[in-house]
């Protein structure tokens, strides 16, 4: 299983480092217009969340800043029987309410009310992607009161269960306020669906009997919302203590693992309290305090919570005793602390001149990957990471299109999305022996905690069929033994996962005695446009490309491969055109491309980087011209996923205008929403944020504007580099292969030229 979090270091030795870190908490060194997402009154209509994370706790951003948000750990599922597994909503932990005239009741509290500029003037919220850190501000008018307000939040990149958030208040009166800090105990979800067991017809007809649709609202409600609601922590014990300033509560997600909570509350030390109450309600546990201000005078409280689980945390005492040594520790160091981690990750980084916006997407990319991941564990990620997309499951996303874009900059990061495979295998396996076949058959939607299939019932002919996630997963095992060469991770883990795909295509594949090649038949297409087809190209391929890997991960080893993995590979059906000019879809299929899916249908797929097929190059450039080049780069950049083939496959062809034209019209499509560059997964459904796509864009400059390839050969200059109009240069900072730091840099030279340079650091 994953590992557990780091603890504290002593109080003493944090205090040693006191004065160097709380220099750091200063001004941040990065340059702010590369990092820092804003929004101001005038662009709240189309707030769409971004998040904060630590890749084992994840929380969304509110307008506010002070309301509790939604937030999600790792591998926490609510397993409700007949529903599929789905996250479990944590107990809100990061709101702080504030009423600067109790005589007022409930009208005067902070987070209760329209949010107006009337009694929100001046406002404006930042998300720092640099240091992972929420800071909003403005003044709050209640009435003839008005009181300045920032709050500043943030998930611990150092301390994975702690999240802190930090309210300054600066009144412009005298008198006395009430700040509360509650846990907020959420209510389930209803209706909740037997997804499990449901038909679709049988869930539209769910959906219609609760008046219920699947239509997106703008700006940030998905279109199956209806379908993704969270799952439910029960909570079973609570309790709090004034004189200690705490909360704590336990419980477990429905079916599922024991979870706990606590929090410990930091007050202003030079303001007198006048009472603080430990209040419970139905739906909350409170801290409440009352205390008298002074106008002009600044009163800062914190809020530090910690968040565990079974098998990772130590439950709800553990948590006491981290909060308390939190406080003691201290914002401004923890917030040190942050930014210093922050900082580290960061050296791994993409560099782009001449283009602040290309830039600025990015980072806003590589920050919410580096947010939902963790270094040396064995958590894979859902398409939308710790949130209820696709009801937080794992699909080939994790290994295609997430891993390969971390695998140079972060292998750590990227080898935990590798581990969750091997940690997962013996489900796989026992899948695999229950329809029949040998080897491993991963399902289409996995339990992030356990491997077990999660497809709804619904799609069940997904999981069955759409078996080319099997062969991603080898070749992505394959992909990180090119970068390291690390024989020992091979034989242990990688090794595996790779034989065990190999048995499973040897075993699902047939012979056609007839034609004397191999078939694999009743398989849904990549695009999923098709189902029920023989012989998908895509499908081939890769199990070809997976069949030939387990041969050379043998031969690495010095152990045997089964023969039958050389014959089938050499002799597989791969469905051509008349002629041999292009490949079909599928086998008489009779035409090019079928459907629109990923922009360009399932061949311009075949052109993704992390596949790296060799085909011959007239194939390639035939393929190009039947599903890439006629398809409009609108269709491409209306979906994020699109971008990845749409450029990849242009520079793979030599056309190198075609690829700068993709990747520019992908920065002003509409799957990038305001105000903090949350990638959704097409530009109405309001998925997000899609790590898919944040995956494709980032592939796009690592991989496909290189020209790079992970090969057995070193890091190859497969294809030529491709720079956009106006970019001087495109830099990978800090890539790691085979034991060197290296920096890579796309540059134009004189006469426009362009080519590629590295070097060692």
């Amino acid at each position: 299983m994953p590992r557990a979090g780091r603890g504290y270091a002593p109080v003493r030795a944090v205090a040693a480092l006191g004065a160097a870190l709380c220099a750091a908490a200063g001004a941040p060194a990065h340059a702010a217009g590369e990092f820092h997402l804003r929004v101001d009154a005038a662009g709240l209509a189309d707030y769409f969340p971004g998040m904060l994370g630590n890749g084992m706790l994840a929380t969304l951003t509110a307008r506010r800043g002070t309301r509790a948000t939604q937030t999600y750990m790792v591998g926490l599922m609510d397993r409700t029987p007949g529903d599929v597994a789905r996250p479990a909503l944590l107990p809100g932990w990061n709101g702080i309410d504030y009423n600067p005239d109790p005589a007022t009741g409930a009208a005067g509290w902070m987070n209760r009310g329209a949010l107006t500029t009337a009694r929100f003037p001046g406002y404006h919220q930042t998300l720092d992607l640099h240091d992972a850190v929420l800071t909003t501000r403005y003044r709050y008018v209640a009435g003839a009161r008005v009181t300045s307000i920032t709050a500043v939040s943030f998930l611990s990149q150092t301390h994975t269960h702690l999240g802190v958030i930090r309210l300054t208040i600066t009144p412009q009166f005298s008198g006395r306020i009430t700040v509360a800090f509650p846990l907020t105990l959420w209510r389930p979800h209803t209706p909740r669906f037997a997804l499990g067991r449901l038909t679709g017809t049988q869930v539209n007809q769910a959906l219609a009997a609760h008046g219920l649709t699947l239509t997106p609202r703008a700006p940030a409600i998905p279109d199956r919302a209806a379908l993704w609601y969270p799952g439910t922590v029960i909570v079973s014990r609570r309790g709090g203590s004034s004189a200690d300033r705490t909360l704590w509560l336990a419980g477990r997600a429905a079916h599922s693992l024991p979870i706990a909570l606590a929090v410990a509350i930091s007050l202003p030390r030079h303001a007198p309290v006048r009472s603080i109450r430990v209040q419970r309600g139905p739906q909350r546990l409170a801290l409440v305090v009352r205390m008298p201000v002074e106008a002009g005078q600044r009163y800062t409280f914190s809020t530090f919570a910690s968040l565990s689980r079974s098998g990772w945390g130590g439950g709800a005492r553990a948590d006491l005793t981290r909060v308390r040594a939190a406080r003691r520790t201290g914002f401004a160091v923890l917030l040190a602390q942050q930014r210093t981690a922050w900082r580290t990750l960061w050296r791994a980084d993409i560099r782009i001149e001449g283009d602040r916006q290309a830039q600025q997407v990015a980072h806003s990319a590589l920050y919410y990957l580096l947010a939902n991941t963790s270094p040396d564990t064995g958590w894979a990620v859902g398409p939308c990471g710790l949130t209820l997309c696709y009801a937080g499951h794992v699909f080939w996303d994790s290994d295609t299109w997430v891993y390969p874009a971390l695998l140079l900059l972060h292998p750590r990061r990227a080898r935990s999305l590798l581990n969750f495979r091997e940690r997962t295998l013996r489900a796989a396996r026992a899948r695999a022996r229950a329809l029949g076949y040998a080897g491993a058959m991963y399902p289409w939607e996995s339990d992030p905690y356990n491997g077990t299939d999660q497809t709804p019932a619904s799609a069940r002919s997904l999981s069955l069929s759409e078996i080319h996630v099997n062969a991603e997963i080898a070749i992505a095992q394959w992909q990180y033994y090119l970068t390291t060469l690390d024989r020992s991770w091979l034989r242990a883990r990688g090794w595996p996962v790779i034989r065990a795909v190999a048995r499973f295509f040897a075993s699902r594949a047939v012979y056609d005695a007839k034609t004397r090649r191999y078939e694999i038949l009743h398989v849904t297409s990549v695009s999923e446009s098709h189902g029920d087809i023989p012989n998908d190209t895509y499908t081939n391929l890769v199990a070809v490309r997976a069949l030939r890997i387990a041969i050379a991960a043998a031969r690495a080893l010095g152990v045997p491969a089964d023969p039958r993995w050389g014959r089938i590979a050499a002799r597989m059906t791969i469905p051509l055109a008349p002629g041999g000019g292009h490949h079909l879809p599928y086998q008489e299929s009779g035409a090019a491309a079928a459907g629109a899916a990923f922009g360009g249908g399932p061949l311009a797929l075949l052109f993704l980087p992390a596949l790296d097929l060799r085909l011959p190059p007239a194939l390639w450039r035939g393929d190009y011209a039947v599903a890439v080049r006629p398809v409009p780069l609108a269709h491409f950049a209306n979906v994020s996923m699109g971008i990845l083939p749409c450029v990849a496959a242009a520079d793979m062809v030599g056309r190198a205008a075609a690829a700068a034209r993709c990747l520019g019209l992908y920065l002003t499509g509409g799957t990038l929403k305001p105000p903090f560059n949350v990638r959704t997964e097409t530009a109405s459904n309001n998925v997000g944020p899609f790590l898919t796509g944040s995956g494709a864009y980032l592939q796009s400059l690592i991989f496909a504007l290189t020209g790079l390839r992970i090969r057995h050969s070193g890091l190859v200059d497969a294809y030529t580099a491709v720079l956009p109009r106006g970019w001087r240069s495109l830099t990978l900072r800090g890539v790691q292969f085979r034991g060197q730091r290296l920096e890579i840099t796309v540059v134009r030279g004189t006469h426009g030229r362009v080519r590629l340079k590295r070097r060692v650091l």
